[in-house]
């Protein structure tokens, strides 16, 4: 996959960032996720690519676009498959919080692996730790190894963590060693990013969040050399041993034996992810540690995108103003 085509992918994120900013702070999750899924959906039909949505907004009996298996893009050029997540974090964007994402992930066919949407635990480093980390062991066990791995002491090492109660003991325990714990409330996909990048103290994330999320966390790692160890979950193992809770946890074994994919394995980075021929792209809708958010003011605006070409390496960000009110514009119609 080429730059050129990479730089069609900005396009797609920039077109959801911008379509769902409209809603910030409107308490309205599910018209602000509407807009992305709408802006991202367009755009993609544009691009010449044969595509297929591989993680998307759900199965398609639960959402009308974007569903797992939708074909998307003009028929011509590549065969791809697609992930994506039109709003990573519509409850920041419903508050007005800080991290929201629109972001999407792009490999060659059969590059990602397909899974429910369950829970998975998911254990990140970036390049200077990689090799080291193993889910089987305890987590505080694995804290050390990558410490050990980066020359640091535990006193000097920072995880970043979601703020989930799932997680609160862990957390203390973590604090109670000297390790640094960032919670933050959702967002685990920016996350995991920041594990990669050269100018971040996070040097871990480790969280029980969205299988969904956690594939499209290893497509970025991947492309940036990071290592990633995952496990599928059942409900009941995460929220509690309810009826209603077993219940969702039987139709998500039956949909994983489905998809050929175990729960309670440990999953290393080439399980969740094929090779490195990645397009990754992120838009910030509301400023955070990863990007800037959208920034407007009347009908110019202002984003700042994360476009990663896994194969050469490349990390762009590009800032990008946008007049919306010209009627040529792709953007004009989420704006009229």
């Amino acid at each position: 996959m080429n730059r050129e085509l990479a730089l069609e992918f900005s396009r797609v994120t920039e077109a959801a960032a911008l379509a769902s900013y409209k809603w910030l702070g409107r308490g309205d999750k599910f018209s602000a996720d509407q807009a992305a899924v709408i802006a991202m959906r367009s755009m993609l039909n544009r691009i010449n690519i044969n595509g297929e949505i591989v993680i998307g907004e759900g199965e398609i009996d639960e959402a009308p676009m974007l569903y797992i298996g939708e074909k998307v893009g003009n028929k011509s050029g590549a065969i791809v498959d697609i992930a994506v997540d039109p709003i990573e974090g519509t409850r920041m964007i419903a508050l007005g919080q800080s991290n929201a994402l629109s972001v999407l992930a792009v490999g060659e066919k059969d590059t990602f692996l397909k899974a429910p949407d369950m829970y998975m635990e998911k254990l990140i480093v970036g390049p200077k730790a990689k090799g080291v980390i193993d889910l089987n062991l305890p987590i505080l066990d694995n804290m050390k190894l990558i410490a050990n791995k980066l020359n640091k002491n535990l006193t000097n090492l920072t995880v970043i963590t979601l703020a989930k109660p799932r997680h609160a003991d862990l957390i203390k325990n973590m604090q109670q060693t000297g390790i640094k714990v960032f919670a933050i409330p959702d967002g685990d996909v920016a996350a995991s990013i920041l594990t990669c990048m050269p100018f971040s103290d996070v040097d871990v994330l480790y969280c029980i969040g969205g299988a969904p999320e956690g594939v499209i966390s290893a497509a970025v790692i991947t492309a940036l050399g990071g290592d990633m160890n995952a496990r599928l979950l059942l409900r009941n193992d995460v929220k509690g041993d309810t009826l209603e809770n077993r219940q969702i946890s039987k139709i998500e074994q039956s949909r994983c034996q489905e998809m050929g994919v175990s729960t309670n394995s440990i999953l290393k980075i080439y399980d969740l992810v094929k090779n490195n021929n990645i397009i990754f792209s992120a838009t910030g809708i509301t400023k955070g540690d990863l990007l800037d958010g959208v920034n407007r003011i009347k009908n110019i605006a202002e984003t700042e995108t994360l476009l990663i070409r896994g194969k050469t390496g490349t990390i762009r960000k590009i800032k990008s103003i946008h007049d919306l009110e010209k009627k040529d514009s792709d953007l004009y119609q989420y704006f009229i």
